[in-house]
């Protein structure tokens, strides 16, 4: 990890400090108290008794002053934990979701599910505004977004009233914002080769002079990977004797590119009062080759039909969203108003075209089944939100808003049999779902400080009005739903400063979350994967609702432990039936369960050259609930040990370790055995500092595999093997050019990503 330095430079002598001056009989007696401090180093006072004649005149110039300190990666806040991206070394080479996967407590799981400190249904923002995106649009997303472009993530365990009241957490990712006068920018490249090829690309403007700020984001990320997928399926009579076995093989290939452009500008009215613009664009291809082989054998193990197939699958996604914010400051430091107008038109398109080809043992195809999805996803967002801060006296702090939201999304699924001479439109297998929502909210929190004890509570109203509606055809039967509900969401904080200087600290915190179902899950109809695998959604689906009291120390900087009870209602579970020997996956709320979750945390620095980042969890699992009449009770402990190792070689060279361990753990309607990944990297600066080259290796071992066994299956069971393209040589390239004034004005941004969450 690179040293960062700060330089001082002082013209007159004692101006920067406090000086005392007593006179005595024949002389002055000049007492100068010098306090230098940085954020994880300690402070340093020295007091400097100069004497002089009367008649002499005190000249004594300060050199120079040069404070050089770690710039580290994690800072512990009291309601949140805050990455430095650019204390990472090799994440330029990365995007988002690879850089995500090397923080401490996040993990992205295959199903692209992103969880924090073993919290699943994470609420992700982009610069404090939630992406209401399907959990794999999502992770598209995500991927488009180079790690270059990234300034910092912020970790939000308990979310307090001000933050949207869906996720179970939040994960809150922040976009470079040079504020810089002038003209000045970043330009990154990355380059990342395993079994294929990835690169990520970015530019980073700034242009600031007088009350004008203009910036600039452009990525363009290009990336090839491969999932593969082995299962061994069992299915047994209903006696439990065994019936037949199924060995199937998945195997698909992605091909991605990527372009992301962020660009808008802030005006300052007034000295007092901004106006401001944000526009993004996003647009993402991908092809799929998907291939599978079925062997099916009987209980004594003589082999069956073969079944095989293939999915020629392009996918386009083009996102469009429009901000303008307005900012009023009032006379009060802190007493402000923000508002903003936000408008998101989003759209997705798929063409599947699949084949299945059926044959006895070791036979020539004596049946075959080509078809072809079509489906287009189109949805119009638009979010208006207010904020008001207000300080009072006593160190009394109120904040308060409110929000609505409109969305309307429009789901066609159309299917298409390709077996005769000319494709025909087969309405039986076809799909039309729209699902129109509308979210009111309103919040207040509450802050009181004291000399040692720091109290907040808040309080979120949330209402919510959706209809769904599956329009039908010809044959298939017209539904809808309709769902209200308005629920209270209470914060509790409590800090208590164990001591006068700040070094440890006690905190109590509660809040209640709710975990809305994506849309897409809503949505009835069934998708093919392949001959013995279908995703569906669930119309019945409810809200999960989350209840967490967590206590926590921490002695500044260097080491915390937190202990968390979690509870969840109508827990939302992805579950598989087994219907005539097929698995038809779908979520369903089982029921409850619980999470007791106990994770401690230490920075240790033992040599000047060496920094270290250590996190332990280990956390009770259990859930209660049924699956297709069969009882669901998985319990279990799971274990997550990680650790980021920073060696300054030189003062030019650094170099990176990292190592991550997890024991076994639920996934779904699978037990996961556990799995142990390790990445290293080098960086060298040039160029006075303006230049960092990067070359790295993850997962060296390719030990960051998934190995899962099925529980409370009725009348079947599968273990289920996934390895993915996770070994890979990187390598990136950054280069900053401008000046390094910093500017004073303050960006804010919009609330248009907050709607985009949940187009699942």
């Amino acid at each position: 990890m690179p040293p960062v330095r700060y330089n001082t430079k002082f013209s007159s002598p004692l101006s920067p400090f406090k000086s005392l001056t007593r006179k005595t009989k024949d002389m002055k007696q000049v007492i100068v108290l010098l306090l230098i401090s940085a954020l994880g180093i300690n402070a340093m006072s020295q007091d400097s008794l100069k004497t002089a004649d009367t008649t002499k005149k005190f000249t004594e110039k300060l050199a120079e002053v040069t404070v050089t300190a770690r710039r580290p990666m994690m800072i512990h806040e009291i309601d949140k934990t805050v990455v430095d991206v650019k204390a990472m070394a090799g994440s330029a080479s990365l995007n988002t979701v690879e850089l995500l996967e090397r923080i401490p407590g996040v993990n992205v799981n295959p199903s692209g599910e992103i969880s924090l400190n073993g919290k699943s249904g994470v609420l992700v923002l982009i610069n404090d505004r939630p992406t209401y995106m399907s959990r794999q649009d999502l992770l598209a997303y995500l991927k488009s977004i180079p790690a270059g472009n990234l300034e910092k993530v912020e970790l939000v365990d308990n979310p307090s009233a001000k933050y949207d009241a869906e996720g179970n957490a939040v994960i809150n990712i922040k976009l470079r914002k040079n504020r810089a006068a002038g003209i000045n920018g970043t330009i990154t490249s990355g380059a990342s080769l395993g079994r294929y090829h990835g690169t990520n690309n970015s530019v980073n403007l700034n242009f600031n002079r007088k009350k004008l700020n203009v910036f600039a984001n452009l990525g363009l990320s290009t990336f090839k990977e491969y999932n593969d997928n082995d299962y061994d399926r069992k299915f047994f009579n209903a006696d439990n004797s065994l019936s037949s076995l199924l060995k199937l093989d998945n195997d698909e290939i992605l091909n991605t590119k990527n372009i992301n452009l962020n660009t808008g500008f802030d005006y300052s009215i007034s000295p007092k009062s901004s106006l401001g613009a944000i526009f993004n664009y996003n647009h993402g291809k991908r092809t799929t080759d998907f291939n599978f082989v079925g062997n099916n054998f009987d209980a004594a193990g003589r082999p069956g039909n073969l079944s095989s197939g293939y999915t020629d699958r392009f996918d386009t996604r083009n996102n469009l969203s429009f901000n303008i914010n307005y900012l009023l400051q009032f006379n009060k430091e802190g007493h402000e108003l923000t508002a903003d107008a936000n408008f998101l038109k989003y759209e997705s398109g798929s063409n599947r075209m699949q084949g299945t080809f059926l044959s006895p043992a070791n036979g020539s195809p004596v049946d075959s089944d080509l078809f072809q999805y079509i489906v287009p996803v189109k949805s119009d967002i638009a979010v208006f939100k207010a904020d008001y801060v207000r300080p009072f006296k006593n160190k009394v702090r109120l904040e308060a808003g409110m929000k609505s939201s409109f969305i309307n999304n429009d789901n066609v699924s159309d299917y298409f049999d390709h077996n005769g001479s000319d494709p025909k439109f087969e309405p039986a297998f076809s799909n039309h779902f729209r699902y129109d929502e509308n979210i009111n909210a309103a919040y207040f929190n509450l802050q009181k400080s004291w000399k040692r004890w720091q109290g907040q509570f808040g309080m979120r109203m949330e209402s919510l009005h959706a209809e769904g509606n599956q329009l039908g055809n010809e044959i298939v039967e017209q539904s809808s739903f309709v769902k209200n509900n308005t629920g209270f969401f209470p914060s509790a904080y409590i800090t208590y400063k164990l001591d006068t200087v700040n070094k440890n600290t006690l905190s109590l915190i509660a809040v209640r979350r709710i975990s809305r179902p994506n849309y897409s899950t809503l949505n009835p109809f069934v998708f093919i994967k392949d001959e013995f695998t279908s995703i569906s959604g669930n119309p019945g689906l409810n809200p999960q609702y989350q209840y967490r009291v967590e206590l926590k120390f921490q002695h500044k900087q260097r080491y915390w432990f937190q202990l968390s009870f979690n509870k969840f209602t109508e827990l939302i579970f992805n579950t598989t039936r087994v219907i005539d020997e097929r698995y038809v996956n779908m979520p369903e709320n089982i029921g409850k369960g619980y999470m007791i979750l106990l994770s401690s945390g230490l920075t240790a620095s033992p040599a000047k050259w060496l920094n270290t980042n250590n996190t332990l969890r280990i956390a009770r699992l259990s859930a209660r609930g049924n699956v297709a009449d069969q009882p669901l009770r998985p319990d279990l402990v799971a274990v997550r040990f990680e650790t980021m190792t920073f060696i300054s070689i030189t003062k030019a060279i650094n170099a990176e370790f990292n190592a991550y361990w997890a024991s076994k753990d639920i996934i779904g309607q699978a037990i996961a055995k556990p799995m142990f990944r390790m990445n290293a990297g080098v960086s060298k600066k040039m160029w006075k500092d303006k230049g960092t080259i990067r070359i790295g290796m993850d997962d060296i071992f390719h030990s960051w595999q998934y190995r899962n066994t099925s529980i409370a299956l009725k009348q079947s069971s599968f273990e289920q093997t996934t390895v993915m393209d996770t070994r890979r040589v990187t390598a990136s390239f950054s280069y900053r050019f401008g000046k390094e004034l910093s500017s004073k004005k303050r960006r804010h941004g919009g609330v248009i990503d907050e709607e985009k969450g949940r187009l699942d």
